[in-house]
């Protein structure tokens, strides 16, 4: 297989279609059961922070005399503040550090946006018979199914190597003021692993400037913010700074956690913002809780600050291999057919591979029948619905080298097969 696949005669594909429907028989044989559908941290990874256990040794007071173990600090204790500062490059008097789920504190920030609204005025989304925000695609599936169940409609606007396209973003804006907002993971973005321009960061930093609606919030959640896997590290633009040159930094809310850099389901979540949005976000927390868990927050910046840096380093050692292993399946056995393209990112958690339209739900379940597990297809569309039916989310963390190979060697196959069958369906 030496040619693209588009070269082949009738005859050629018969007998390849022959041979690989073989292999794929016996693989269906081998009782597989491998998993690549989900990010998850692996075991190796999570080992990597046992040391959270032994930090607080006793002393629960942090830098300022709290007692973490009581009520208090609805914006998080000073140390746990400054960890997410280090995290999202901004100033710590601009962060709120909260409990273990950046989701929820995403699902919080829209609520109030819907709701009160986020600037202690007559501005909330409520008050606009539809309310719509823009959605890059492919995306992220957790960010759909949260502004789907608030109700809110979504408009997809397409991914570039550089980020949303820009062009398309400011157009739907500027036009309709029933756009409220935009969601972006701008770094390592989930899952086409790309990092936006230092132009598209100016340029959404400034979309409250030319957008119809003067309630719109870019929502950034910048969540493989320092998930490298290659070191220098990737630099991407500061929305913060842009925003406050263009002045409208109570138009961006940022987020970011722990969650994939400590214990996966222990971490601590982080809003950043202006003090007026903060302002309106605290008065809204205070109506939910009376302090996130501050135990877990000093304990993670005993743990982090000053070697946030060198943790990631030691993440990246066990995950580069993995990221290359899935690289080298897919440039050996699909490059020379031209029958897929992938990403190729430098951090991050995901790998995006882009087949022949409509056999994504195919090759999944063909993967599904032999024992692989994969991210269901149209998952990085909203409502699920892939209109291309051909990208799948490749998500190689979890699984240990051993099991990646066999994974790879599975997908690779069914990719194949199915782009064989699918040529002789239309020969």
């Amino acid at each position: 297989m030496s040619k693209p696949l588009s070269q082949y005669s009738v005859e050629n594909l018969q007998t390849l279609e022959a041979e690989l429907a073989r292999e794929y028989s016996h693989v269906g044989g081998n009782r597989l059961s491998l998993d690549l559908s989900r990010g998850k941290p692996g075991a190796d990874q999570l080992d990597l922070s046992n040391g959270l256990d032994a930090v607080i040794d006793g002393n629960y007071f942090a830098e300022d005399g709290t007692d973490v173990r009581n009520y208090g600090n609805l914006r998080g204790i000073t140390e746990a503040r400054q960890l997410g500062a280090d995290i999202l490059k901004v100033p710590a008097a601009n962060v709120i550090a909260g409990g273990n789920s950046s989701l929820s504190l995403m699902h919080f920030v829209v609520s109030t946006a819907l709701h009160p609204g986020l600037w202690g005025d007559h501005r909330a989304w409520r008050n606009s018979p539809t309310v719509k925000v823009l959605t890059p695609v492919p995306g992220y599936d957790r960010h759909f199914a949260l502004t789907a169940a608030l109700g809110i409609e979504m408009v997809n606007v397409d991914m570039t190597p550089q980020g949303p396209d820009l062009e398309q973003i400011q157009a739907l804006v500027t036009e309709d003021p029933s756009i409220k907002g935009i969601w972006c993971v701008p770094k390592y973005s989930n899952p086409t692993g790309c990092i936006y321009s230092q132009g598209v960061v100016e340029g959404i930093a400034g979309l409250s400037n030319l957008a119809a609606a003067d309630d719109f919030v870019v929502l950034w959640d910048n969540a493989y913010a320092v998930h490298d896997l290659y070191f220098p590290a990737e630099s991407l633009a500061s929305v913060f700074l842009s925003a406050q040159e263009q002045n409208t930094a109570d138009h961006v809310v940022q987020f970011g956690s722990t969650s994939k850099i400590t214990f996966a389901g222990g971490g601590i979540g982080f809003i950043a913002a202006s003090e007026l949005v903060l302002a309106q976000l605290e008065k809204q927390l205070g109506l939910m809780t009376i302090g996130s868990d501050k135990v877990n927050q000093l304990r993670h910046a005993r743990f982090l600050n000053g070697r946030l840096e060198e943790h990631m380093q030691a993440q990246a050692t066990l995950l580069r291999p993995k990221f290359e292993l899935v690289l080298k399946y897919l440039q050996s056995e699909l490059a020379e057919l031209d029958i897929a393209s992938w990403t190729s990112p430098k951090g991050g958690y995901f790998v995006s591979l882009d087949l022949q339209p409509g056999l994504a739900q195919q090759v999944i379940a063909m993967a599904k029948a032999v024992g692989l597990t994969l991210t269901h297809a149209g998952a990085t569309f909203p409502h699920g619905e892939d209109p291309r039916d051909n990208n799948i989310r490749i998500a190689p963390t979890f699984a240990d080298l051993e099991e990646l190979e066999v994974a790879m060697q599975v997908l690779t196959l069914c990719v194949k097969l199915a782009s064989v069958r699918n040529r002789l369906n239309g020969t």
